[in-house]
């Protein structure tokens, strides 16, 4: 009889979870489904209701046609892809070396200078505005790819170090000391052991830089003027100025602008997940 019990409420709270977790799963997936079909409808059938389906695929392919030929999309989204992937790749580096220390090596002032980084997450990124824009203005790299290249390079700094600092601790030393006594040195032991073990950190790190990147506008609209260097937020900008009355060309927009970081996800979930079971595995 008590097993039977016991049975039911298993049986009842896996119900239970299954439902919850179908609820949060329909609840962030359809503003998704919803923007793309949209994409596809006209003005009239957008307006009619959000669950009506399109009556065609040709209104939407003439909305992403025109974005890509007419309004230079093409241009934008290889300018985000660009300085993104740059940044990213860049400063995914130096914090990886940056964790390692932090995470393998003791030195006066390790614990400070860990806190450091991690207090920096308190700092609203938009009061670096005045410093940021004059030092880029005094090396002459206004309006330039690069002038938003670098200043991205300290996006997620924290975050990333916070990251990585744990992935490098979940790392056993013993495979350092084994590399020294083979007579491997520091980059040796970074690069050839550590970085290859560290891969969920790295995606994890990696995916949330890049979408910051990605999505970011204040930067790019600060320190950009001319349509050759915008990026894709500050090009849906001016667009949903440009062209508010019409919802196609709009939600076809913005499924440019969404789609490429929710697709990047998919294909490093197993990483990211990985990553976030065990970061705080060890201090």
């Amino acid at each position: 009889m008590v097993t039977g019990k016991k049975d039911f409420r298993w049986v009842l709270t896996r119900i239970m979870m299954y439902i919850v977790m179908i609820f949060t799963v329909a609840v962030s997936i359809f503003p998704i489904i919803w923007v793309v079909i949209s994409s596809f409808k006209t003005n009239a059938e957008i307006l009619g209701g959000a669950l009506t389906v399109p009556s065609g695929f040709s209104v939407g392919a003439e909305a992403y046609r025109y974005l890509f030929e007419q309004y230079n999309f093409l241009l934008y989204f290889f300018n985000s892809l660009l300085i993104s992937t740059i940044s990213t790749a860049v400063s995914l580096l130096f914090y990886a070396m940056g964790g390692y220390v932090l995470a393998k090596f003791r030195f006066p002032g390790r614990g400070i200078l860990f806190a450091l980084f991690t207090i920096t997450m308190l700092v609203p990124g938009h009061s670096k505005a005045q410093p940021i824009m004059q030092l880029i203005v005094n090396f002459n790299l206004y309006d330039t790819k690069t002038g938003v290249t670098l200043v991205y390079l300290s996006s997620g700094m924290a975050m990333s170090m916070f990251l990585l600092r744990g992935t490098f601790l979940s790392i056993p030393k013993e495979l350092d000391e084994s590399a020294m006594l083979d007579g491997a040195g520091f980059f040796r032991t970074f690069w050839s052991i550590n970085f290859p073990l560290a891969k969920s950190g790295l995606a994890t790190a990696g995916i949330l830089m890049f979408l910051g990147n990605w999505n970011e506008y204040f930067y790019a609209a600060l320190l950009t003027s001319s349509e050759q260097n915008r990026t894709l937020p500050v090009a849906l900008q001016f667009f949903n100025q440009s062209f508010s009355y019409d919802y196609t060309k709009m939600f076809a927009a913005l499924t440019i602008v969404v789609l490429p970081g929710i697709l990047l996800y998919m294909c490093a979930q197993e990483q990211v997940q990985q990553s976030v079971a065990t970061s705080g595995m060890k201090n």
